[in-house]
């Protein structure tokens, strides 16, 4: 019979894995979509729809964590970042990984079973794309704009599952988050652009070179100009558009922040666009209750 000691440990390293004491890419992923379910919902999103979201959040960013440190599990020992994870120290086995990321996706698609058929057959690509991206970091210096499709793909759902359609703003939206996940997630990589080098992992922060702050501000407007267009279209108010302006604030401190591409300042950047996304939420609800 298994001991307490040894099934509390267990399940440490597995919440370790899931990288659930580092919750910022459950923000970065809970943001996005909660503008989404608050859009399709025109304000009043149901309830029951918003809690399986977030519920699918926090699973689906877990079942990532845990395929990317499979796929990672050779890299990882090498990163000074990394080396500690539970897979790269081997204090979890492959198989364990893998049997864990199946109940994760188990769960996840358990949740979706209680939306409609189109919400449902769109999370057969969401599964898709998130098991695709840990391995595209081997092949192609784009895996930002993987994780960034990966990340965005809740945002056609949340408005299939409400409106059972997806309109033209749904995809206008997800093209925002695309371009503001490769610019937080290139800032993440110029974190361990050194190492990567090393190691032959690629990366845009590899790809973009000295140009790549220049990039990150341009992706960064991109997103800003999509965001208005999105307001005009939804005829949203003065609240949304000051979330909006607030929210440039953010864009600027991450620049003074990478400034010089210190390794350090970079991961500061990334972990600041947690409340980038916050404000551009609080200013959709506002906008709708005031």
């Amino acid at each position: 019979m298994l001991s307490t000691a040894y099934l509390s440990n267990r399940l440490y390293q597995y919440a370790l894995l899931m990288r659930l004491h580092r919750p910022i890419g459950i923000y970065l992923l809970l943001w996005p979509t909660l503008w989404a379910v608050w859009l399709a919902g025109n304000g009043q999103p149901s309830v029951f729809i918003t809690f399986i979201f977030i519920a699918g959040v926090v699973l689906m960013r877990s079942a990532g964590c845990v395929i990317n440190d499979y796929a990672d599990r050779d890299f990882d020992p090498h990163v000074q970042r990394t080396r500690d994870r539970p897979l790269a120290t081997r204090r979890v086995s492959t198989k364990e990984a893998l049997g864990l990321f199946i109940i994760l996706c188990l769960l996840a698609f358990g949740l979706v079973l209680q939306l409609n058929d189109l919400t449902i057959r769109l999370s057969a690509i969401a599964l898709l794309l998130a098991a695709m991206y840990p391995f595209t970091k081997r092949y192609t210096y784009l895996p930002q704009f993987f994780l960034g499709a990966a990340y965005s793909w809740s945002i056609p759902m949340a408005f299939a599952a409400q409106l059972n359609e997806i309109p033209n703003i749904a995809w206008w939206l997800f093209t925002a988050n695309l371009f503001w996940t490769v610019a937080y997630d290139t800032m993440y990589a110029m974190v361990d652009k050194s190492d990567d080098l090393k190691i032959g992992v690629k990366s845009t922060a590899i790809l973009f070179g000295n140009a790549d702050k220049l990039i990150i501000a341009l992706l960064q407007l991109a997103v800003f100009i999509l965001l208005i267009m999105i307001g005009i279209q939804e005829n949203l108010g003065h609240i949304y558009f000051l979330g909006l302006a607030t929210a440039t604030l953010f864009v600027f401190y991450q620049h003074w922040l990478i400034r010089h591409r210190e390794p350090k300042h970079c991961f500061q950047a990334f972990l600041n666009n947690h409340w980038l996304g916050a404000t551009i939420f609080i200013g959709i609800v506002a906008d709708y209750l005031l």
